[in-house]
């Protein structure tokens, strides 16, 4: 039985769970996830995964202990000491950013090899619904992206694309955001509470936030997970998947105030330019090499 000798709650990130830095005797620190009971379900399973992941020697954040508390369940998962990615990597030199990114890619990779259930519903029936939901979220907001219906076009003219795409698991929120770089330099991924089992190029969805952060970092992402190989069907997914985000993005943001707002606002902006507003498939931030 471990012991604690302090317990430091942490503000930041966007899940439900109440999360804290928690040190032993010896120094060591540990994060503490606390997740409500009527939010737990998928916590189990979530930890079951997280240790699959890590035997195939992922550098990630360890699950080493799951149970039942008085607040709901608890997840005890090994303390990554480091930076945040997305502070330090545009600071680094191009080369450096690249190899990140290539590194970002291969690690991917390497998730996605554990496949999905038997049981798994076909991706093209369970996503179109996902895109109709995301439709209707954004017709019924009270705002609209400038140039929006650019994104309702193309997912319209592309549905076809999702027909018979294999599903394998996901980490279900890929990005800068959520990797560190650790003391020793190693790129380290964390925050699996989105995981998913899905089409594995839909994992790329959120690529425009390393995108916004560092382009070379986003390019050597998808040329690692490709090994500089990437099918021209990836841009064509892609493209979809993306469209598909930023909509259901300003619907999602409003709860959050205004800033939050402001921020969808921009990245679809951003996405818009980097796509001549959704009229060419690869887009503007993407360095082959």
């Amino acid at each position: 039985m471990r012991e604690f000798i302090t317990k430091v709650p942490i503000r930041k990130g966007w899940s439900g769970d109440e999360k804290y830095r928690l040190t032993d005797k010896t120094g060591e620190n540990y994060l503490l996830r606390v997740t409500p009971r009527d939010k737990s379900g998928s916590r189990k399973e979530m930890f079951v995964l997280m240790e699959q992941v890590a035997s195939l020697g992922v550098p990630m954040c360890h699950p080493l202990e799951y149970g039942e508390c008085e607040e709901g369940v608890y997840t005890l998962i090994s303390w990554v000491d480091g930076e945040d990615a997305e502070t330090v990597i545009p600071t680094l030199s191009a080369e450096k950013q690249y190899a990140y990114g290539l590194e970002a890619g291969r690690i991917l990779q390497t998730i996605h090899s554990i496949p999905a259930p038997d049981t798994q519903e076909d991706w093209e029936p369970r996503f179109n619904r996902k895109i109709d939901s995301k439709i209707k979220m954004y017709e019924n907001c009270p705002l609209s992206y400038e140039g929006g219906q650019a994104f309702l076009d193309y997912i319209q003219e592309n549905r076809h694309l999702l027909k018979n795409r294999p599903q394998r698991f996901q980490h279900g929120d890929y990005h800068i955001g959520n990797m560190m770089i650790s003391t020793d330099g190693q790129l380290m991924i964390i925050d699996f509470d989105r995981f998913d089992f899905g089409d594995p190029w839909e994992e790329f969805n959120r690529i425009v936030w390393c995108a916004q952060s560092s382009p070379l970092f986003a390019s050597g992402m998808v040329n690692g997970y490709f090994d500089n190989a990437v099918p021209v069907e990836l841009w064509h997914l892609l493209a979809l998947y993306i469209a598909s985000n930023t909509l259901s993005s300003l619907p999602w943001a409003i709860p959050f105030g205004e800033e939050e707002v402001k921020v969808m606002q921009k990245q679809a902006r951003q996405v818009l330019q980097w796509y001549d507003h959704m009229r060419k498939i690869v887009p503007g931030w993407y360095a082959p090499l």
